[in-house]
């Protein structure tokens, strides 16, 4: 990452201090910690999810466990989701499913304007939209031979920048973890326990 990193100097050969709205000493300053000790890059992100009633559930998100200790988020996040009407909602929220594609698109977008930045690739403008498809035979029940969950997602992302770097912005977003969660699947381990009072 160091020498990818010596890529974003200027002709002068200072770094600046932001790129992409990235501030790059930070960046440079925890991508170094990381080097010189690796175990500061486990990480632990955390949710509580309550049911609300109906589809409609909230999710709270207050911080998380990196660099050796526990972070706090400089304010609670509050995340809904519903259904909509179709499928008995009362839409009070993005479905799950949608709030997934948020997830994947921020996430590989994150990505791909941090990496640039340290390659020293400017982004002037970035947006994306996402569909992915699912068949609801699978999530109702109604058919063991149709998968319960997405079986396609298409990305398709346009972005102002140097034309030369679309190829490297693309395979920048292979850093995106929920990218690599997705395609590359990790174990969920689901635990269902009596609620006491």
């Amino acid at each position: 990452m160091t020498d990818q990193m010596t890529t974003g100097k200027t002709r002068t050969g200072t770094y600046p201090t932001t790129i992409n709205g990235i501030h790059m000493e930070t960046l440079r300053g925890t991508v170094h910690a990381i080097e010189q000790e690796p175990d500061l890059g486990q990480c632990k992100f955390r949710a509580r999810n309550t049911w609300l009633g109906g589809n409609h559930n909230r999710t709270t998100i207050t911080g998380f466990y990196g660099a050796r200790q526990e972070v706090a988020h400089k304010q609670q996040f509050e995340l809904h989701a519903d259904e909509p009407p179709i499928l008995a909602g009362n839409d009070e929220g993005a479905n799950p499913v949608e709030h997934l594609l948020n997830a994947l698109a921020a996430c590989v977008t994150t990505s791909m304007v941090a990496h640039a930045a340290v390659r020293g690739i400017h982004i002037e403008e970035l947006e994306s939209e996402l569909e992915g498809d699912i068949d609801l035979n699978g999530f109702l029940g109604l058919s063991d031979d149709v998968p319960k969950g997405f079986t396609g997602i298409r990305i398709n992302f346009r972005v102002k920048a140097d034309v030369d770097n679309m190829e490297r912005l693309k395979r920048l977003t292979a850093y995106s973890p929920v990218f690599n969660t997705l395609t590359q699947g990790v174990p969920v381990d689901i635990q269902v326990e009596s609620k006491q009072g």
